[in-house]
């Protein structure tokens, strides 16, 4: 239906889904603008005491479960979570703890429901991943922010209890670029007729109700665009046509499902039409934070496996942690653990706290989690050596702990990919961060926008730089006592503030270079968000350990002590990736991409006997797509792949 896409038209679908206003503010928008609002997430919002009890009895609960009735080593085996573990969950009320408790939920904040993510994490990947599928992306959360109302008493109670819930975008031929989505709902007299095939459906195999995204045509009466409708998985035409498995994930339930002229009444459409993305979007917001807290699981598991082994295992006369080689790698581990923890916790306030725009801190919080979380598990094999690369069962059949080490580097890698791709996420943030700059100058970027309207822009321009460029001259950061309630710390959060002004120079520098090129330039606007996701974590991180100094006094020497170094570790970073936004040699690497794709070095390709064989990379693929978009790698669930432009 939506096969041949040109790259405007993608970009416009992406365009229209995005929230465009700002009545919130946004710690993320500012710190790209070189405006440090450190007040926007210190002091952080206090967690109400009867959530806090709430949700430590729920967790206590949860771990009592996960340790007593889930085999990990039995899910890897079968590939597959059992039913009676899935059956536990549901009397546990795991499917409803973002629920409000008067539609049957528990209610939980969302500092909590991501505690409990990271805690079923490190019994088994698969469990958050099932979790969060069905409540961070799923129905549930979809229904809450844009159902009605009689939607949300006929579905909650369900999902908090019985139903299993997937969200249905992805297409064998759409991954982040949902302009191309073909599957159809056809406008009935009392209803919408659905066809079409769905791809990488988390929990597909197993989902007893569905949100699912389809065109509706234009029409008398219809609107038409990408919508979004509640559609139970017993309905007539639906069929899982293939349970996808993975390298890792072993347990989750994928599908493949097809929809072949299947009726949905018109009251299960979510909203209105046209609608579908903006809804998918907007519950991504926070949805988004499920992963950086199943990352930060991971980072704390990394940090414990790291300890005992490195105490016990002994090389050269000492325990390989004393040694300089390994000791950095324990370190960085616990260092960025405590970065991941810290923030994560930041968002997750502000998102209970309501009173700020969390798109930006929820989108950095998903790509530096995942990106930090494979860094952290890669060295984790690494300090285990042989061990790390040896399965939990092989290590337990020859008498030893079964450490699942291999397991993790295979489930996190996935992190990398789906809810949007790192190069997705890139792009996606860097809309964000240069929305201003494109409300004030777009039209002078514009190559399509006449000489009128660019002259206009151009005053308007003039008007906001004359007054903006001068504030990114002098600031907080260059007063030596400035930040002094955070002690040691104080240093770091100067760095931050000199740095986002840095930074804002910086993007505007790009753009005056690179003008409407800037959204071809990927990898620079990677860096400048490599950036700005630094700075708000070395933030958090000073912010959290206050709080912890703060909340648990007992523990505010050693979080101080976390903090400093991560900070440190970050602000390495910071440094080498502002000397490479323009020093680099992204030219000549793309340069060398293209004479690959073209068949240039094909000799370097013999002697090889490829275990692939032959068939379609992408099944139903078309043969051309005319200006194809230079999106990232596909991901599991809908992001706009909206460039900086």
């Amino acid at each position: 239906m939506a096969s041949n896409v040109t790259e405007r038209d993608a970009r416009e679908v992406a365009e229209a889904a995005r929230e465009t206003e700002w009545t919130l503010p946004s710690f993320g928008k500012e710190l790209f603008l070189g405006n440090f609002r450190l007040d926007l997430i210190h002091p952080q919002p206090k967690v109400d005491p009867a959530q806090v009890e709430k949700g430590e009895r729920f967790l206590e609960n949860l771990r009592t479960f996960l340790v007593e009735h889930v085999d990990p080593l039995e899910i890897e085996r079968e590939a597959k979570l059992p039913e009676h573990v899935i059956q536990g969950l549901k009397d546990l009320g795991a499917l409803g703890m973002k629920v409000p408790e008067e539609y049957g939920g528990l209610g939980l904040s969302q500092v909590h429901y991501n505690r409990a993510l990271a805690l079923a994490s490190t019994r088994h990947a698969a469990l958050a991943t099932l979790l969060s599928a069905h409540q961070s992306i799923g129905l549930g959360e979809p229904l809450r922010l844009f159902g009605s109302e009689e939607q949300k008493r006929e579905w909650l109670p369900k999902l908090c209890k019985t139903h299993i819930s997937a969200f249905l975008l992805t297409e064998p031929d759409v991954g982040s670029d949902p302009a191309r989505l073909s599957t159809e709902a056809k406008p009935t007299d009392d209803g919408y007729v659905l066809n079409g095939r769905k791809l990488w459906a988390t929990n597909g195999a197993i989902a007893d109700v569905v949100v699912v995204m389809a065109q509706v045509p234009k029409g008398e009466g219809h609107r038409g665009g990408i919508s979004a409708f509640i559609l139970p998985y017993d309905s007539d035409g639906v069929t899982v046509e293939h349970r996808n498995q993975f390298m890792g994930l072993r347990g989750i339930e994928n599908s493949v499902t097809r929809l072949e002229n299947v009726f949905v009444p018109k009251e299960n459409l979510i909203g209105k039409e046209g609608q579908g993305l903006k809804i998918a979007l907007t519950t991504l917001n926070t949805g988004r934070l499920a992963l950086p807290a199943i990352c930060v699981g991971a980072g704390k598991w990394a940090t414990k496996v790291a300890r005992e082994f490195a105490t016990e295992r002994v090389q050269w006369g000492q325990p390989i942690g004393k040694h300089d080689a390994v000791a950095q790698k324990i370190a960085f581990i616990a260092a960025s653990a405590f970065g991941l923890e810290a923030m994560v916790d930041v968002a997750s306030r502000l998102a209970d706290e309501k009173k700020n725009d969390i798109r930006i801190e929820a989108a950095i919080a998903k790509l530096y989690g995942s990106e930090m979380g494979w860094k952290i598990v890669d060295d984790l094999i690494q300090i285990r050596g042989g061990r790390g690369y040896e399965t939990a069962a092989s290590l337990k059949a020859r008498g030893e702990k079964p450490v699942p080490v291999e397991q993790a580097l295979r489930d996190m890698r996935i992190n990398r990919i789906f809810e949007g791709s790192t190069e997705i996420m890139h792009l996606l943030i860097a809309r964000e961060a240069v929305d201003q700059h494109l409300q004030v100058a777009g039209d002078i970027l514009d190559p399509e926008t006449d000489l009128k309207a660019k002259a206009a822009s151009a005053r308007q321009a003039a008007a906001f730089y004359s007054k903006w460029l001068p504030s990114l001259v002098v600031g907080e950061g260059q007063r030596p006592g400035s930040f002094s309630d955070f002690g040691s710390l104080a240093p770091h959060l100067r760095f931050v503030e000199r740095s986002s002004r840095k930074l804002a120079r910086t993007t505007f520098m790009a753009m005056g270079r690179y003008q409407a090129g800037l959204e071809k330039k990927q990898a620079v606007l990677g860096r400048i968000v490599d950036i700005g996701a630094e700075l708000f974590a070395i933030a958090s991180a000073v912010v959290y350990a206050n709080t912890i100094k703060n909340e648990h006094p007992e523990r505010g020497e050693q979080a101080f002590e976390l903090a400093d170094l991560f900070a440190k570790h970050a602000r390495r970073r910071v440094s080498e990736l502002f000397a490479a936004v323009f020093a680099n040699d992204d030219d000549a690497s793309y340069k060398a991409a293209q004479k690959v794709l073209e068949g240039r070095y094909t000799w370097l390709e013999e002697g090889v006997a490829d275990p692939s064989g032959d068939g379609p990379a992408i099944a139903g693929q078309p043969e051309s797509v005319p200006d194809a978009p230079a999106a990232g790698a596909n991901g599991d669930e809908p992001v706009a792949a909206a460039a900086a432009g």
